[in-house]
């Protein structure tokens, strides 16, 4: 890999559920350093489009390419899935990925929860893996809640802790599946402060949102969706300053009247 190779390179994907097309022959590129967000109205196959670059949702068609190399298939359209689970795993290791719903283990503490995959995916040694929990805990602001259980701590503060334990693995790469819309508005405030952090410090990013303002503030490139295909895409300047489409005009009219 060169240091022009993105990080990731989507190409030509197509999925569907049965007959419902949800991508429709999409490209997205994430060069290294860069923060790309998807927008788009509910349905728009944003997420599908970002679970199939992690590898959680099969594609019927197109290349998924993770730093110059491209994910081996075998089997086409409803039967195709990858050929190489090391691979896959080696792929979802380097692609962390940030869900709406923090998914973190209720049984567990927040430094537990922190530690886990490092531990038991990565072989990682226990004290260096303490170590960097509790550094990513700190940097994302909730370094005294170690020792807490997910039920104790507010939304906000478990979100931030699920991207401490996306950091802890040390990926190339953090998807953000919506991570502020489950959130309170003044909760949602602490997940954007996180995420404008790790944009300014250059992590690769992509991320789904329906926050505009947060889009428009960390993107490098933004890619609008609607209904499975790229209805426009650019610097964000020029897409929430001077859209070209009328479809992509009614939708920021919409979301800034919501």
């Amino acid at each position: 890999m060169t240091s022009d190779t993105p990080v990731i390179q989507i190409t030509d994907l197509h999925k569907a559920y049965g007959s419902l097309e949800v991508l429709k022959g999409v490209d997205v590129t994430a060069p290294k350093g860069h923060v790309v967000s998807l927008i788009g109205s509910s349905g728009s196959g944003k997420s599908t489009l970002l679970r199939c670059c992690n590898l959680l949702e099969d594609s019927q068609q197109g290349d998924v390419i993770f730093k110059g190399e491209p994910i081996s298939w075998k089997g086409s359209g409803h039967a195709r899935r990858p050929s190489d689970p090391k691979q896959v795993l080696r792929v979802r290791t380097n692609l962390s990925m940030v869900f709406q719903q923090f998914n973190l283990w209720a049984h567990m503490s927040i430094l537990q929860n922190v530690m886990e995959a490092p531990l038991t995916v990565l072989g990682r040694d226990r004290a260096d893996v303490e170590a960097s929990a509790r550094g990513y805990l700190d940097k994302v602001g909730i370094g005294d809640k170690c020792d807490a259980y997910p039920a104790q701590l507010s939304g906000g503060q478990q979100q931030r802790a699920a991207i401490a334990r996306a950091l802890c693995m040390e990926p190339e790469a953090l998807l953000f599946d919506e991570p502020t819309s489950a959130l309170d508005p003044e909760l949602e405030q602490e997940v954007v402060k996180v995420i404008k952090d790790l944009a300014a410090e250059g992590r690769t990013m992509m991320i789904v949102t329906h926050d505009m303002k947060l889009a428009a503030d960390v993107s490098d490139h933004v890619v609008f969706l609607h209904q499975g295909l790229i209805e426009e895409q650019g610097p964000p300047q020029t897409l929430f300053g001077a859209p070209k489409s009328e479809r992509l005009r009614g939708f920021l009219s919409a979301t800034h009247a919501a």
